[in-house]
């Protein structure tokens, strides 16, 4: 969503022009691909960067420190993926065992282990329209995120690899983020090839002004 924000303000005080709607932004990642879709509010897409995929995760250890059953989690194996920001996937049976989920920063250290980097944990289960997610990054200082663009990419790499996707939701699809928080969110994926966009609308909640602070006189 930082992306996808930053394209909205760029594009809405005319610091960009789109070509054809499509521009590119620079980031960590490298130069990130931005599509904008016609219409009053449209959806801004971003092209997710190479995903890397990591070790698989014991069932077990995970069922333990996000205080869930052994019957909460599908029987397959979690798993790291990243499109830069490494995240965690564990895939859950239900909306119920996603909204019981709970990590805190001693089930982060127990998952990490020896692993030098962080890493987020995104708790999901398939839904008819796509998935209903929630992620917890407790050594990065966030307890709890509403929406996740960067872990929304290889979701559909983790869904597909898996088939929790139905035959029409393999290339579109939602992923329903934020509601047991009271943030509700809604990341569009479509996948075309080896091709992953990630978009969503734009809501405007505050603006603000900077000023250039002049150097205070120091004489009498």
């Amino acid at each position: 969503h930082p992306t996808i924000g930053t394209a909205y303000v760029l594009l809405k005080h005319g610091v960009v022009k789109s070509d054809n709607n499509c521009f590119l932004l620079e980031e960590n990642v490298g130069a990130v691909p931005v599509k904008v879709d016609s219409g009053e509010n449209p959806l801004i897409w971003l092209e997710t960067p190479e995903i890397e995929h990591g070790n698989t995760f014991e069932r077990e250890i995970c069922t333990e420190v996000l205080g869930l059953e052994s019957d909460d989690l599908l029987d397959i194996e979690p798993q790291l993926l990243s499109a830069g920001n490494p995240t965690l996937f564990v895939a859950l049976r239900g909306t119920d065992a996603v909204d019981r989920a709970k990590l805190d920063l001693q089930g982060s250290s127990i998952l990490r282990r020896d692993r030098s980097e962080p890493f987020c944990v995104f708790v999901f289960t398939a839904a008819p329209n796509g998935a209903y997610a929630r992620m917890f990054a407790p050594e990065y200082g966030i307890s709890e995120d509403p929406a996740t663009g960067s872990s929304a990419g290889p979701l559909a790499v983790y869904m597909l690899k898996h088939n929790l996707l139905s035959e029409s939701a393999s290339t579109s699809f939602i992923c329903e983020q934020g509601v047991k928080m009271g943030r509700r969110s809604t990341l569009h994926i479509r996948v075309s090839g080896d091709v992953i966009e990630v978009g969503g609308s734009v809501v405007a909640v505050g603006r603000g002004e900077l000023l250039k602070q002049h150097p205070v006189d120091q004489h009498p």
